[in-house]
């Protein structure tokens, strides 16, 4: 793969639907549930994270199919409309996905998870994992806006192979965002910058919420 380089807490505990509000110990842990378990507009009152999980998991499945037929270019930019809507809904009429998108959904979890740490009772704990979901929920946006522009790239191709070339690394930015990149070849991936992806957004979140007791 190539490189890739306030809410008041009762309204805010609306959006949290799978954790008990008595599970709340403070602040912090309300903006967690947010990220991890509920939020107020996304489908099915999902948490950010998780909506991300699931339009990142359409829009690479859509990124493959754009491939499946690589001479095909009406066949490449229908399922490239596919992944353009299901990162950024606005951007195309209907298709496929939750109607929220992977780029809304995750500068949420973004946003979301710097408040939790942000607030005056969070932890050493929450402080230290919320810098690496952070980090990695950061790349996840800058990506989907990358992807975006590949995506409007293979749109404005004349033929099946240059539309292609671009489906390509679309689709290779589409796998860095669902399961992060190996940027500086050290045989691992890490929540760094330029590294992680969804994939270690929800290991650092897992590891938040034990530290905290809401796993």
């Amino acid at each position: 793969m190539n490189r890739f380089t306030t809410f008041g807490v009762a309204t805010a505990i609306i959006g949290v639907m799978a954790i008990p509000t008595a599970a709340f110990a403070n602040d912090a842990h309300v903006h967690i549930g947010h990220v991890a378990t509920g939020w107020m507009d996304t489908p099915d009152n999902a948490g950010l994270l998780t909506t991300a999980e699931s339009e990142a998991g359409v829009a690479l499945q859509h990124a493959g199919l754009a491939l499946s037929k690589p001479g095909n270019l009406d066949s490449i930019t229908l399922h490239t409309r596919h992944v353009m809507h299901a990162i950024n809904p606005e951007s195309q009429a209907g298709g496929p996905g939750g109607g929220y998108g992977l780029a809304k959904a995750a500068s949420g979890a973004n946003t979301h998870i710097g408040l939790a740490a942000g607030t005056g009772d969070a932890s050493d704990a929450v402080k230290l994992h919320a810098a690496h979901v952070g980090a990695s929920t950061k790349n996840v946006v800058s990506w989907s806006g990358e992807a975006m522009r590949l995506a409007e790239a293979v749109l404005a191709a004349d033929d099946a192979t240059a539309a292609a070339e671009s489906a390509a690394a679309m689709r290779d930015l589409l796998e860095a965002i669902v399961n992060g990149t190996d940027a500086n070849g050290d045989g691992r991936i890490s929540w760094r910058e330029g590294e992680g992806g969804l994939t270690q957004a929800r290991v650092h979140l897992g590891l938040m919420m034990k530290a905290e007791g809401l796993d």
